[in-house]
């Protein structure tokens, strides 16, 4: 069965910064796109980021030059640096795993591209 496990979330400061981590167990890591999504309060679940196979990366404009999305292939791990935090940050984060090496015709930033999602972490961040 596979699993996707978040962990790092937390209550941080504005301007702080907090580092997701999420690991890959029960399906080959290899080869497959990874992404990270966010559910605030009362919002509907949005795309992040997202990092290919090859290491192609994609963010949602919010968070361009503050997170940055990385993944440890011998460790089944994909992470999200997030800095700068602000509170508008502050959400329900999720980490998505793809069937294939990219994302499908839907785009990394679609939910549709991706198959298995985690329990989410949450992220808070005080003013």
């Amino acid at each position: 069965q596979v699993q996707l496990v978040e962990s790092g979330g937390g209550l941080v400061q504005a301007g702080g910064s907090l580092r997701l981590s999420c690991v890959v167990s029960g399906r080959s890591f290899s080869g497959k796109a990874m992404g990270w999504f966010r559910q605030a309060p009362g919002k509907e679940r949005e795309f992040v980021s997202a990092i290919t196979w090859s290491g192609g990366t994609y963010y949602t404009d919010s968070v361009k030059g503050r997170f940055t999305i990385s993944r440890d292939n011998a460790k089944n791990t994909v992470y999200l640096q997030m800095n700068s935090l602000k509170p508008e940050d502050t959400a329900v984060y999720y980490c998505a795993g793809a069937p294939s090496s990219t994302c499908s015709a839907y785009g990394c930033d679609a939910e549709a591209s991706y198959t298995y999602w985690g329990q989410g972490t949450q992220v808070t961040v005080s003013s």
